[in-house]
């Protein structure tokens, strides 16, 4: 069956009809006519693959990995890397006035970065497949639970990339190669960490077998038995922190290799900026930086001058965000508060002081609860950073029709380059009548 491909959806597929049916077609590009094979029907859409491009888009390139086609990793690798920030901005567009029915004044110039190597947090699976000799290290395949047969990876850094075929030989000859489950990598400025998942206790033999591969591939080997707070160095004596900077504040955050962090560091430093450039601090305002993390946000705004209130529901989070203010002589100009904004938005923020600006970076979900709290004292400026277009949309939707803010501006961040994830800021002020 041979089908014209109208646009992409936010999976990174092809969007086409057949007689009025929706089908998303994976590896398809807008405008392209191709040829497909349905692999699931629903009563809504069907899902498709390609089998033959007819007509080609003048944007569509050579994937770079050779892993490509079937690592679920990426989506967007046969599409230019210029279109894809294009189609995500059109993507955010949409969201915004398809949900929100709101217009940003401005469209914001996107944040770029390094297209490659630019992933330093990622979270690599484990199997033991016998007939493949031994154990898998890497992502999923595409729609499957499988992992793919790797031994490289164009958007980690190259020394990570490096590590995945000694991983794997590493873990194949552990005794507890068929218990280990995962394994996270965090790359800090000054070295590489990897945390283990293991599903039974180490043996003396599989340690020192880890310390051993430590040392002599320069990482640092944590321990996870448990859940994230189980996390320890597998060497407590010689165990370097963790860390990333923000140069243009002066700033440097230690991290544990399982806290969040935002993937992309060059990406990180210009979001950053323009999130403090856009909430435009000024010498002792009052500043609540919600779903704060480790103080990415907070730290800069106080470094202006502000007086910041972080509020995070991780304890352990809000432990080291107040570290790091510490550390880089802020403690004064920035708190941290533990509290959960989805459940008790309204009370939290009773509790907050006044304040005069307000900067949001909240998970997929949104910040839905915050927006609905916001009650009579409002602050006169709010900068909204989303990993999510659709919430980001419903919450920008709230805040316009109902709030009382105009949504001054918003554009897209390209922090997954060559996947479909889109990063977005926007920047909402009160109507000088409201």
């Amino acid at each position: 069956m041979s089908v014209l491909v109208e646009s992409l959806d936010l999976e990174g597929r092809g969007v086409a009809r057949v007689a009025g049916k929706v089908v998303f077609v994976e590896g398809a590009l807008p405008g392209e006519q191709v040829e497909i094979q349905t692999w699931r029907r629903k009563p809504s859409f069907d899902l498709a693959n390609v089998t033959r491009i007819e007509r080609s888009s003048a944007q569509r390139v050579t994937p770079r990995c050779p892993h490509y086609e079937r690592c679920g990793g990426c989506s967007l690798q046969h599409l230019d890397a210029r279109a894809q920030v294009a189609i995500k901005q059109r993507v955010l567009e949409d969201n915004l006035a398809r949900i929100g029915r709101v217009t940003p004044d401005t469209i914001l110039p996107p944040i770029l970065g390094p297209a490659w190597a630019y992933r330093h947090r990622a979270r690599l699976s484990v199997r033991h497949v016998a007939r493949k000799g031994g154990v898998l290290v890497g992502f999923h395949e595409r729609r499957t639970h499988y992992v793919v047969d790797m031994d490289s990876c164009e958007v980690l850094p190259a020394s990570v990339s490096a590590l995945i075929r000694p991983l794997r030989d590493l873990i194949s000859g552990l005794d507890c190669a068929k218990r280990l489950a995962q394994v996270e990598v965090a790359v800090g400025e000054r070295g590489v960490a990897l945390a283990l998942r293991h599903l039974d206790p180490l043996s003396a033999g599989d340690a020192s077998a880890l310390q051993a591969f430590a040392l002599r591939r320069g990482v640092e080997i944590h321990l996870q038995p448990a859940g994230p707070e189980s996390v320890h160095p597998l060497d407590s004596a010689c165990s370097p922190e963790l860390i990333y900077t923000l140069p243009e504040f002066d700033l440097c955050f230690g991290f544990r290799p399982t806290d969040f962090t935002q993937v992309n560091h060059d990406i990180n430093r210009v979001l950053v900026r323009r999130a403090v450039s856009l909430l435009g601090p000024a010498s002792g305002e009052r500043i609540g930086d919600l779903f704060c993390g480790l103080g990415n946000f907070s730290l800069a705004l106080a470094r202006r001058g502000a007086h910041v209130v972080g509020v995070e529901s991780s304890a352990e989070l809000v432990e080291r965000a107040a570290g790091n203010a510490a550390r880089n002589g802020l403690a004064a100009k920035a708190r941290f508060v533990v509290a959960d904004l989805f459940s008790g938005a309204e009370r939290v923020l009773a509790q907050l002081p006044q304040l005069d600006k307000l900067l949001i970076d909240p998970p997929r979900d949104g910040a839905h609860a915050v927006v609905q709290a916001l009650g009579a004292q409002l602050p006169g400026r709010i900068v909204y950073v989303s990993c999510n277009p659709a919430t980001l949309a419903r919450d920008a939707g709230i805040l316009c029709h109902e709030k009382g803010y105009v949504l001054v501006a918003a554009g897209v961040v390209n922090m997954f380059p060559h996947t479909s994830h889109v990063e977005s800021t926007a920047l909402f002020e009160r109507r000088a009548s409201a």
